[in-house]
Protein backbone atom coordinates (compact mmCIF):
# COMPACT_ATOMS: atom_id res chain seq x y z
CA UNK A 1 0.00 0.00 0.00
CA UNK A 2 1.54 3.31 -1.04
CA UNK A 3 0.65 6.72 0.34
CA UNK A 4 -1.63 7.51 -2.57
CA UNK A 5 -3.61 4.27 -2.08
CA UNK A 6 -3.82 4.56 1.67
CA UNK A 7 -7.00 4.86 3.70
CA UNK A 8 -6.79 6.32 7.19
CA UNK A 9 -4.58 4.39 9.59
CA UNK A 10 -5.32 4.11 13.28
CA UNK A 11 -2.27 3.67 15.51
CA UNK A 12 -3.29 2.08 18.80
CA UNK A 13 -1.28 1.68 22.00
CA UNK A 14 -1.96 1.49 25.71
CA UNK A 15 -2.42 5.15 26.71
CA UNK A 16 -2.12 7.12 23.47
CA UNK A 17 0.61 9.26 24.96
CA UNK A 18 3.87 8.16 23.30
CA UNK A 19 4.04 5.45 20.62
CA UNK A 20 0.71 5.88 18.85
CA UNK A 21 0.80 9.70 18.61
CA UNK A 22 4.43 9.55 17.46
CA UNK A 23 3.51 7.07 14.73
CA UNK A 24 0.51 9.15 13.65
CA UNK A 25 2.61 12.32 13.47
CA UNK A 26 5.33 10.54 11.49
CA UNK A 27 2.88 9.12 8.94
CA UNK A 28 1.03 12.42 8.60
CA UNK A 29 4.33 14.22 8.00
CA UNK A 30 4.92 11.89 5.05
CA UNK A 31 1.52 12.71 3.56
CA UNK A 32 -0.50 9.88 5.06
CA UNK A 33 -3.80 10.04 6.90
CA UNK A 34 -3.40 8.87 10.48
CA UNK A 35 -5.05 9.06 13.88
CA UNK A 36 -4.06 7.61 17.21
CA UNK A 37 -5.81 6.29 20.28
CA UNK A 38 -5.16 4.25 23.40
CA UNK A 39 -6.90 1.48 25.21
CA UNK A 40 -7.37 4.12 27.91
CA UNK A 41 -6.23 7.73 27.60
CA UNK A 42 -3.08 8.69 29.42
CA UNK A 43 -1.56 12.06 30.11
CA UNK A 44 0.37 14.03 27.48
CA UNK A 45 4.05 13.07 27.56
CA UNK A 46 6.57 15.90 27.45
CA UNK A 47 9.47 13.69 26.34
CA UNK A 48 7.47 12.43 23.36
CA UNK A 49 6.78 16.04 22.43
CA UNK A 50 10.46 16.91 22.84
CA UNK A 51 11.76 14.18 20.53
CA UNK A 52 9.11 14.91 17.89
CA UNK A 53 9.97 18.60 18.17
CA UNK A 54 13.59 17.77 17.37
CA UNK A 55 12.45 16.77 13.88
CA UNK A 56 9.91 19.57 13.47
CA UNK A 57 6.77 17.65 14.45
CA UNK A 58 4.38 17.72 17.37
CA UNK A 59 1.96 15.35 19.08
CA UNK A 60 -1.18 15.71 16.95
CA UNK A 61 -3.88 15.63 19.65
CA UNK A 62 -4.43 15.02 23.35
CA UNK A 63 -4.62 11.36 24.42
CA UNK A 64 -7.99 9.73 23.78
CA UNK A 65 -9.54 6.30 24.17
CA UNK A 66 -10.18 4.06 21.18
CA UNK A 67 -13.79 3.68 22.33
CA UNK A 68 -14.36 7.33 21.36
CA UNK A 69 -13.64 6.57 17.67
CA UNK A 70 -15.75 5.16 14.89
CA UNK A 71 -13.69 2.49 13.15
CA UNK A 72 -15.55 2.71 9.84
CA UNK A 73 -13.26 5.22 8.13
CA UNK A 74 -10.03 3.37 8.90
CA UNK A 75 -8.42 1.02 6.42
CA UNK A 76 -5.92 -0.41 8.90
CA UNK A 77 -5.22 -0.57 12.62
CA UNK A 78 -1.58 -0.77 13.67
CA UNK A 79 -1.25 -1.99 17.25
CA UNK A 80 1.92 -0.95 19.04
CA UNK A 81 1.67 -3.11 22.15
CA UNK A 82 0.43 -6.65 22.80
CA UNK A 83 -2.48 -5.25 24.82
CA UNK A 84 -3.43 -2.92 21.96
CA UNK A 85 -3.28 -5.81 19.51
CA UNK A 86 -5.63 -7.84 21.69
CA UNK A 87 -8.07 -4.90 21.98
CA UNK A 88 -7.93 -4.23 18.22
CA UNK A 89 -8.65 -7.86 17.38
CA UNK A 90 -11.55 -7.81 19.84
CA UNK A 91 -13.00 -4.65 18.29
CA UNK A 92 -12.63 -5.84 14.69
CA UNK A 93 -13.79 -9.44 14.97
CA UNK A 94 -16.98 -8.61 13.02
CA UNK A 95 -15.39 -6.04 10.69
CA UNK A 96 -13.27 -6.34 7.59
CA UNK A 97 -10.57 -4.19 9.09
CA UNK A 98 -7.02 -5.55 9.10
CA UNK A 99 -4.90 -5.32 12.23
CA UNK A 100 -1.11 -5.33 12.18
CA UNK A 101 1.17 -5.59 15.18
CA UNK A 102 4.40 -3.64 15.35
CA UNK A 103 6.48 -4.65 18.37
CA UNK A 104 7.80 -1.31 19.62
CA UNK A 105 9.30 -0.97 23.07
CA UNK A 106 7.87 1.35 25.71
CA UNK A 107 10.46 4.07 26.39
CA UNK A 108 9.01 4.77 29.84
CA UNK A 109 10.56 1.51 31.02
CA UNK A 110 14.04 3.07 30.78
CA UNK A 111 15.30 4.51 34.05
CA UNK A 112 18.11 6.98 34.33
CA UNK A 113 18.89 10.59 33.67
CA UNK A 114 16.78 12.81 31.46
CA UNK A 115 19.34 12.33 28.69
CA UNK A 116 19.12 8.54 29.00
CA UNK A 117 15.33 8.73 28.87
CA UNK A 118 15.45 11.03 25.83
CA UNK A 119 17.78 8.56 24.12
CA UNK A 120 15.16 5.81 24.65
CA UNK A 121 12.42 8.05 23.23
CA UNK A 122 14.60 8.91 20.23
CA UNK A 123 15.17 5.20 19.57
CA UNK A 124 11.41 4.60 19.57
CA UNK A 125 10.82 7.63 17.32
CA UNK A 126 13.46 6.47 14.85
CA UNK A 127 12.19 2.88 14.90
CA UNK A 128 8.64 4.08 14.22
CA UNK A 129 9.86 6.31 11.40
CA UNK A 130 11.62 3.38 9.74
CA UNK A 131 8.54 1.16 10.11
CA UNK A 132 6.32 3.91 8.64
CA UNK A 133 8.69 4.34 5.69
CA UNK A 134 8.83 0.58 5.07
CA UNK A 135 5.09 -0.02 5.40
CA UNK A 136 3.83 3.12 3.64
CA UNK A 137 6.27 3.99 0.86
CA UNK A 138 5.65 7.17 -1.04
CA UNK A 139 4.76 6.73 -4.69
CA UNK A 140 6.97 8.32 -7.31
Amino acid sequence: MTMTEQAAVLFLCNRNAIRSPMAAALLAARGGVAESAGIVPGEPDSLAQTVLGEIGLCVPAPPRPVDALKLGHFGLIVALSPQAQHRALEMTRNLRLPVEFWAVSDPTLVDGSREQQLAAYRMVRDELLQKVKDRFPTST
